[in-house]
């Protein structure tokens, strides 16, 4: 009897396991083709819309509707975000990360559709940041969204969240591997066999609707032709020293950026003078319009004199000095822009300026060691090149930014150089930064997921809900009889003695008065203040799951006290701390 209905729990289980694996196939591919659908509406609707204000005065030199239209669109989507949306959108694979680590993989549902909204006003009007980042923010919504009504675990909904993003970015670029690895590099997602089927199945679905979808006009697409030349190693080494060191200065200034504006209270004032800067920045480098995109084209299709002739300095665009000072302003400049584009108000990701930092750099360093070096250099090898170089230093993801390169241009005769470039920028930057733009935050306030699952479980674990609130307390003027009809009532042996003002003053634990708890002779002149003992460390509640656990081990107590600005609040047991760890651990290593 006991043997089959044994079996029979466990064939149960089994098949409650098989079909949440098929569900998660299908939930993988409908979250694809609608990360695909969000990625088409997005990447449209920039494009059109651009067409639509600007197609008439990027041709234009110095054309004063620049100093217009970025004002206009962030202050639109400023209002959109305050009065309708009430709820911060910007940073969206930050957003992601966090949302991973410390709320389960729930992310608001206004999340599937507001950053569309938001970052088609902002860089349609001009806003120079990229639309990546806000649709990976939408597709991981819709992903946490599906994942949520159909009442999967934290697990799967995580990986869901990943199959949205790796959709999202498959979808934009048709590039179905790259989609992959970018969820692997920036959300840091385990690569297992359950995880790697389901991101598989998002992002080719999402490359295939992406075809029937988008029009060539609203992707950048590039088709590379001709045999990779060994002799150029030493140059595209030097090409990935360089983009690491752009890209350090692009993570560090951005941070900086956005943290100086938001040192600026009044939201009016902030996004004036965020217009105002970035009005300026276009008026006399018109490549800063936009995500930056038709720039790079120009640069791939031997075009360049384009670029250079809608500027101010147009005039002066077959000067190679004046060329090559434009291309490092474009260089020192766009992280300005980009900043004062999020900083003051607008909606968008640092994926097209990096892209576009790269292209610039990539030109820039081809042209001068044309110049000075003597050294016949394809422009546009250089172009692409420096793309992923810049890519693997700011988001320090090598594989990512090599796959994208290989991917649009359709081949795989630069994998050498992109790998050559994409590594040794990633070493440069990485030698610096630890972390990067994406995670630098996170990983400050220990809120960083990790592929190490035993931090992936520290990042993720909320150790506050573990926190005791049913211990009875005491007043050090109680006697002995007051603290042990308290004991009486009470099925736990530790006692904290608060003052008027629940400032905690001790702790009484029942060891402490077991031997005089029944001398009712003592019940009158023995009071608590002669019982209790100050306890070895106490907890802020503001402190990491890191610093609960150091100063568990340092002290060697088991239970702690747990203060909020000097008021008690409870007690945190190690027996807790460790139990909430190891179901954590089991739900994060099931396969």
């Amino acid at each position: 009897m006991f043997r089959n209905s044994f079996f029979k729990r466990i064939f149960h289980k089994s098949v409650i396991e098989i079909d949440q694996v098929k569900l998660v196939y299908i939930l993988s591919l409908v979250v694809g083709l609608l990360s695909a659908v969000a990625a088409a509406l997005l990447k449209n609707a920039i494009h059109y819309f651009h067409q639509l204000l600007a197609g008439g005065i990027l041709i234009k030199s110095g054309s004063y509707l620049f100093l217009v239209y970025p004002l206009i669109g962030m202050l639109l989507t400023l209002l959109f975000v305050k009065f309708i949306i009430k709820d911060n959108i910007g940073h969206g694979i930050s957003r992601i990360l966090y949302a991973i680590s410390k709320k389960r993989s729930y992310l608001k549902a206004h999340n599937t559709w507001s950053s569309i909204v938001a970052s088609t006003l902002t860089i349609g009007f001009g806003g120079s940041v990229g639309a990546e980042a806000p649709i990976v923010l939408t597709g991981s919504s819709i992903g946490s969204a599906v994942g949520r009504f159909f009442k999967l675990n934290y697990k799967n909904i995580t990986l869901l969240v990943g199959c949205g993003a790796a959709g999202a970015v498959s979808g934009i670029f048709k590039a179905p591997i790259t989609g992959i690895l970018f969820t692997l590099e920036i959300l840091m997602l385990d690569l297992t066999m359950s995880s790697i089927v389901p991101l598989l199945i998002s992002s080719v679905t999402a490359a295939t609707v992406a075809y029937f979808l988008m029009g060539n006009k609203v992707l950048f697409t590039f088709t590379i032709v001709g045999a990779f030349n060994l002799s150029n190693i030493p140059w595209y080494v030097l090409l990935g020293i360089i983009s690491g060191m752009i890209s350090l200065y692009f993570s560090k200034m951005t941070l900086f950026l956005e943290g100086s504006y938001e040192k600026i209270k009044n939201i009016y004032l902030r996004l004036i003078l965020g217009g105002i800067i970035l009005g300026g920045l276009i008026y006399l480098f018109p490549p800063f319009y936009g995500e930056g995109y038709d720039t790079i084209m120009a640069l791939l299709q031997g075009n360049a004199d384009s670029v250079f002739s809608s500027s101010v300095l147009g005039r002066f665009s077959d000067n190679f000095l004046v060329i090559i000072l434009f291309s490092a302003g474009l260089i020192l400049l766009k992280v300005v822009a980009s900043s004062s584009t999020n900083g003051a108000g607008g909606v968008g990701g640092i994926f097209a300026p990096t892209l576009f930092l790269g292209g610039i750099n990539g030109f820039l360093v081809a042209g001068m060691l044309r110049k000075f070096a003597n050294v016949d250099l394809p422009d546009n090898r250089f172009v692409l090149v420096g793309m992923a170089g810049m890519m693997a230093g700011v988001m320090h993801a090598p594989l990512t930014a090599i796959f994208l390169i290989a991917e649009i241009t359709g081949g795989y005769s630069l994998l050498i150089p992109l790998i050559i470039t994409a590594t040794v920028a990633f070493i440069t930057t990485r030698s610096f930064e630890k972390h990067s733009i994406y995670h630098v935050q996170l990983a400050e306030k220990g809120e960083l997921i990790t592929h190490d699952k035993d931090k992936a479980v520290m990042a993720v674990m909320d150790w506050k809900k573990e926190i005791e609130t049913d211990l009875l307390k005491v007043k050090k003027t109680d006697n002995l009889g007051d603290l042990v009809r308290i004991i009486s009532k009470s099925n736990r042996n530790i006692y904290p003695v608060v003052d008027e003002y629940n400032i905690l003053e001790g702790v009484v634990s029942l060891d402490d008065v077991r031997e005089i708890m029944f001398r009712h002779e003592l019940y009158e002149t023995t009071f608590v203040k002669d019982l209790m003992t100050i306890p070895t460390s106490y907890i802020d509640k503001k402190e990491n799951i890191e610093t609960v656990m150091e100063t568990f081990r340092i002290t060697g107590s088991w239970n702690l006290p747990v203060m909020d600005n000097g008021y008690y609040v409870g007690f945190i047991s190690k027996s807790g701390i460790y139990a909430a760890y190891r179901e954590l651990l089991i739900e994060f290593s099931e396969e």
